[in-house]
């Protein structure tokens, strides 16, 4: 076991799974980059699907899109695998058992996250991106609706994303996003706009994903799945709100602000 131990954190702090990691958060920050632009075209036009998957579609049609795109497919599997690496061997230094556990199951929620992207990624780049996001969302709660103690279970969800939205603001409010970063990125010159992009990124994701959150609870309470929806719908009812439009392009800034966080990441990554 103590073999198998050191031959996985070995592998998590090699100069390969840096460079993999790297590429994985360059993909992310562009896709949070997307994001922001098509939603700042929901918030003042038409727009398009203001979600992960809409942005892929944006991207796979830029010039070598498609290559592209099978690179950040492998990319994001890579920075999953990272994370999955760190939920198992990952902060070892940290005495508190407890405060340990929540930080490797943080860690197997972002692996999570990165895996689903990065399969989005290739199934867009193959051709084959099937429902959107809101589309999928809607027919899980209808599922789930439909199931015994249904609306129970939609509701916990909705909590469950409200309590994500506060961990990435409390990591906004409290700078603990630092903790994923070399100490190069918070001394010196770039100090600033590392933390600047942070602050305003996480906020801005907490923002996102807290409406999300509420409309799971909303579609619990009316037991109704099509109240439900993914980030897409989030950013349509903020827009739908008074003053909409300019609390939504505070959402989009923010969103392209953890965009520009993500290459900053990328370029401090911090794998031990």
């Amino acid at each position: 076991m103590g073999d198998v131990t050191a031959a996985g954190e070995q592998a998590r702090h090699s100069d390969t799974m840096r460079a993999a990691a790297r590429v994985g958060l360059v993909a992310y920050g562009l896709v949070h980059l997307v994001v922001a632009w098509i939603a700042l075209q929901v918030a003042w036009g038409d727009g398009g699907e203001a979600s992960h998957e809409g942005a892929l579609h944006e991207l796979v049609k830029q010039p070598l899109g498609e290559p592209l795109m099978w690179v950040a497919a492998c990319g994001l599997w890579a920075l999953a695998l990272w994370q999955v690496m760190t939920a198992i061997w990952g902060h070892r230094a940290v005495f508190d058992d407890k405060h340990r556990a929540v930080k490797r199951l943080a860690a197997l929620g972002r692996a999570i996250v990165y895996a689903a992207i990065g399969a989005s990624a290739a199934r867009t780049a193959s051709g084959s991106g099937g429902k959107s996001e809101d589309a999928k969302g809607e027919a899980l709660t209808a599922d789930l609706l439909s199931a015994p103690a249904g609306r129970t279970l939609v509701a916990a969800i909705g909590v469950a994303i409200l309590v994500l939205a506060g961990f990435h603001v409390h990591r906004a409010l409290s700078d603990h996003f630092t903790h994923d970063l070399d100490a190069r990125a918070t001394s010196g010159a770039s100090r600033s706009p590392v933390l600047l992009f942070g602050r305003a990124g996480y906020l801005g994701k907490g923002a996102a994903i807290g409406v999300v959150g509420v409309l799971f609870g909303w579609a619990a309470l009316a037991y109704d799945p099509g109240k439900a929806g993914g980030l897409d719908d989030a950013l349509k009812t903020v827009r739908d709100q008074p003053f909409g439009p300019y609390l939504l392009t505070l959402v989009a800034i923010g969103l392209a602000a953890f965009g520009l966080f993500c290459f900053a990441w990328a370029r401090y990554v911090r794998t031990r």
